[in-house]
């Protein structure tokens, strides 16, 4: 069972159905059945979601693996919220009337933070588990 993990990724489905309605309604209105067509308002919402699509996956899928080898709760959580707080504040960038890099950035460096941190975490626990021949058990 991997509830820690679960919670975020019910969190950031949730995130990622309001993005998807957020596209949906702007090609409704522009009357765009594919693509952007042009619109730059309607670019900018296909940009957050598929920003989004790109880098929640595997960043679940890091969270998961961390938890499954006995990583302490406190700390996937940390995780977990860095991930959904730094998803929102970038797709809030692509709907705000004057987008600043403010909020861009800063959920960019979050979601980094916390795919570079679960990453390197994932490697030395692989790495001290295979030079000291464990079987990988938390």
């Amino acid at each position: 069972m991997l509830p820690v993990t679960a919670l975020y990724a019910g969190l950031s489905g949730i995130w990622l159905v309001l993005l998807s309605l957020a596209v949906i309604r702007l090609r409704w209105r522009h009357r765009v059945s594919l693509g952007d067509g042009g619109v730059a308002e309607l670019e900018r919402a296909c940009r957050a979601h598929g920003n989004a699509v790109e880098t929640v996956p595997i960043v679940l899928i890091m969270l998961a693996l961390a938890e499954s080898l006995g990583t302490p709760a406190p700390l996937l959580h940390l995780f977990g919220l860095g991930l959904v707080v730094g998803r929102v504040l970038h797709g809030a960038y692509f709907f705000v009337d004057r987008p600043g890099l403010g909020l861009r950035q800063a959920g960019m460096g979050l979601t980094f933070l916390v795919m570079g941190a679960l990453a390197i975490g994932l490697i030395a626990h692989s790495l001290a588990v295979l030079l000291t021949g464990g079987n990988g058990a938390a």
